[in-house]
């Protein structure tokens, strides 16, 4: 966990504040809500740091979350406190956010929330299954945007022919001016 960690200093502490900065406690409370509303408990729905790692650390929360999108996904919910049981919940979570829809890039590492180390991707992530609940055909609320349909265009050969003989402006006609032999003041000896 977290308070296992020696305090960071220097380099780290500050590439850790910037992380820390980017955590939206609006978007996290949003979290908090709709997991709450979902997997029927009473827990505090602030959306301050603290209360949301109290909330996800152990994981048990997150596989519950992902029983009730797709029942039976997680096999067995470790209750245990040892942190290898906790994380194995949290992995437990992020297979099924991933075959529920959510990208790659948009889930979490074990890590960011066992050792509190980004807690913000943490939110990325639930907002992410959020929209993929609310896309999804699975009955309960989502939480986010809409997302987005695909707009899948088909050109014809003739259409994409006539697009060939457009001579675009990004083709260097400016006045004659290229970079070729561009140099400022003396050159340099080798």
């Amino acid at each position: 966990m977290a308070n296992n960690r020696a305090a960071k200093s220097g380099f780290a502490a500050e590439a850790q504040r910037k992380i820390n900065s980017k955590y939206s406690e609006e978007l996290a409370q949003e979290c908090l809500e709709w997991v709450k509303q979902i997997v029927e408990e009473d827990f505090s729905t602030s959306g301050e740091m603290d209360n949301f790692y109290e909330v996800f650390k152990n994981g048990t929360r997150l596989c519950r979350l992902a029983n009730k999108l797709k029942p039976g996904s997680v096999k067995k919910i470790n209750e245990s406190q040892m942190a290898f049981k906790c994380m194995e919940n949290i992995n437990a979570f992020l297979d099924v956010a991933r075959t529920l829809g959510v990208p790659a890039q948009e889930t979490f590492q074990t890590v960011d929330l066992w050792e509190r180390q980004n807690l913000n991707s943490v939110v990325i992530c639930l907002q992410s299954l959020g929209r993929k609940v609310s896309a999804g055909n699975y009955g309960l609320p989502g939480i986010g945007p809409k997302e987005a349909d695909k707009n899948v265009r088909q050109f014809t050969d003739e259409q994409l022919r006539a697009g060939q003989g457009v001579i675009s402006l990004q083709y260097g006609s400016n006045k004659g001016a290229t970079q070729s032999g561009i140099n400022f003041g003396n050159t340099r000896h080798m």
